[in-house]
């Protein structure tokens, strides 16, 4: 693993600024918020096609599937909290129900938004947005990996949410690595177990494959980048090929990514599953590494549920 550390949300903001570059039709809608989620890259280049919709985020969703009937690809990008929760109507009936080619990049998600504490911790956007159809679902790892996904969710014709994190992870993949929406990314080969992650979780995830490593403990790492469309293929392999499934994410673990692998084994491989996330609570106030700690998602967490369990 690299050492750089870096934030998806910086990622998702250079990303931007790239895509505006090359496609003219790509329009981008903050809800007053730019500096925190990195759009204002993109504002300085392009303030034509950058549009501050204030602290109206309803109203930014329903601008942005305005301009999407107009053959504009916007990106409307605001905190999770305000983006999947309060904007929640406006998603489901003005973008989802027309199939509208609407962009939304959540930026910090999960309990590692830290310090804003419980009411700024989205910790159920995963559940909301998969159960809409039409939706895709893209939560991505490191910076190499988001830069991809803002490239790639242009070419969609369709609603996306692509869920970006505040705190900054670890650079995991090269910059020539191959991705496709829907298909996993798989790390290592190991039989004894394999945990599934996603978002921030990833990092952690590898970590504790090279600490259980030392020890004689064999395990391989799924990068489940996409929430929707599921890669059924790969869990059903892994609840073949290893003897244990752990799932991990920053969010509930209602209705989140292990709730989604649960419902693919329940129908085509029926087998254990652990869920490590947040456990129906919830989330506090404190540092992201702190609050990692206290709700039992970091490398050292799953190293001691994969011994013990």
């Amino acid at each position: 693993m690299k050492v750089e550390n870096k934030a998806t949300r910086e990622s998702y903001g250079e990303a931007l600024l790239e895509l505006g570059k090359v496609n003219k039709d790509v329009v981008v809608l903050d809800a007053d918020l730019a500096g925190a989620t990195k759009t204002d890259i993109f504002a300085k280049e392009f303030s034509n096609r950058f549009f501050d919709m204030g602290i109206a985020e309803a109203n930014m969703m329903s601008t942005a599937a305005g301009f999407a009937t107009c053959g504009k690809i916007p990106y409307a990008s605001t905190f999770a909290v305000f983006a999947a929760g309060r904007a929640y109507d406006q998603i489901r009936n003005s973008i989802c129900y027309p199939n509208l080619n609407v962009k939304i990049c959540a930026t910090h998600c999960g309990v590692t938004v830290g310090e804003d504490g419980a009411t700024h911790q989205m910790i159920e956007d995963l559940a909301l947005m998969r159960t809409l159809p039409n939706m895709t679902v893209i939560s991505t790892s490191d910076d190499i990996q988001t830069k991809w996904a803002v490239r790639e969710i242009s070419k969609i014709k369709g609603p996306v949410y692509l869920r970006l994190a505040r705190m900054k992870t670890p650079v995991v993949y090269e910059n020539d690595t191959i991705f496709e929406v829907g298909k996993a990314m798989q790390i290592g080969d190991g039989t004894d177990a394999t945990i599934f992650a996603t978002g921030v979780t990833v990092a952690e995830a590898i970590k504790a494959k090279e600490i259980l490593s030392q020890q004689g403990i064999l395990v391989r790492v799924i990068d489940m980048h996409t929430i929707k469309p599921l890669d059924k293929d790969i869990i059903i392999k892994c609840a073949k090929d290893t003897k244990k499934l752990i799932s991990i994410e920053d969010h509930n673990i209602i209705g989140g990514l292990g709730s989604a692998i649960s419902e693919v084994l329940t129908t085509e491989c029926p087998t254990k599953l652990i869920r490590m996330g947040i456990n129906d609570t919830f989330g506090k106030s404190g540092k992201a590494e702190e609050l990692m700690k206290y709700f039992k998602i970091t490398a050292e967490d799953i190293v001691k549920v994969i011994l013990n369990s």
